[in-house]
C-alpha cells in the first residue's frame, strides 16, 4: 500500500490532468465569503461603528471635560493661593499694627501709672506735712502749757507769793514767755544776761 501511493501520484501526473492551485479558493467559496464579508461589513458599519464612535466621542468628551475641570481647578487653586497670600500679608500687617498699638498702650499705661504714683506720693507727703504741722502745733501748745505751769511754780518760789490767781498767773506767764523769746532772739551774745525775774503786778 505504501508502494502504491507514489505510483498513483505519478500516474495522475502522467495523465496530463491539471490540478487547481491549492492557494486559490474555489469560486463558490470566494463568492459566499465575499457575501458574508459584505454583510459583516454592513453590520459593522451600521451598528457597531456608530456605537464605537459614540463611545469614543463620549470618552473624548469626558476626557476633555476632565481636562477643562482640571484647568478650572488649577485656576481656582491659583486664585485661592493668591487670596491666601493676600490675607496672610494683611494678617501680618494687622498683627504689626496691633503690636505697635499694644506697645503704645503699654507705654501710656506705664506713664499714667507713674503719674498716678507721683500724685499719690505727693498727696501722702502733703497729708504727712499737714499731720506733722498739726503735731508740731499741738506739741508747741503742750510745751507752752508745761512751760507756763513751770514758770508759775518757779515765779511763785522766787517771788515768794502765791500766783494762783488766774489773771496774775496769766500776766506772769506772758512776761516769762516774752523774756524767753527775747533771750532766744538775742542768741549766744545775751547768754550772760540775768534770768528774767517775775515781779509783782
Amino acid at each position: 500500500m505504501q508502494a502504491l501511493a507514489p505510483a498513483s501520484v505519478l500516474l495522475a501526473a502522467t495523465e496530463g490532468g491539471k490540478d487547481p492551485n491549492p492557494l486559490l479558493p474555489h469560486g463558490a467559496d470566494l463568492f459566499w465569503g465575499s457575501v458574508c464579508f459584505a454583510i459583516l461589513l454592513l453590520l459593522f458599519w451600521r451598528y457597531i461603528l456608530p456605537q464605537a464612535s459614540a463611545a469614543m466621542a463620549a470618552r473624548t468628551a469626558g476626557i476633555e471635560g476632565k481636562l477643562e475641570q482640571a484647568e478650572r481647578d488649577r485656576v481656582e487653586a491659583h486664585e485661592l493661593l493668591a487670596q491666601y497670600r493676600q490675607q496672610l500679608a494683611e494678617a501680618r500687617t494687622e498683627a504689626a499694627t496691633i503690636r505697635t498699638q499694644a506697645q503704645s498702650d503699654r507705654a501710656a499705661m506705664i506713664e499714667e501709672a507713674r503719674a498716678e504714683a507721683i500724685a499719690a506720693a505727693e498727696a501722702v507727703t502733703a497729708r504727712a506735712q499737714v499731720a506733722l504741722e498739726a503735731d508740731r502745733i499741738q506739741a508747741r501748745s503742750e510745751l507752752s502749757r508745761e512751760i507756763g505751769g513751770l514758770s508759775i511754780e518757779l515765779a511763785s518760789r522766787v517771788v515768794g507769793e502765791s500766783l494762783t490767781d488766774d489773771e496774775r498767773a496769766r500776766r506772769s506767764v506772758d512776761r516769762f514767755l516774752a523774756d524767753l523769746e527775747a533771750m532766744a532772739a538775742a542768741g549766744p551774745s545775751g547768754s550772760g544776761t540775768a534770768a528774767p525775774a517775775g515781779g509783782q503786778d
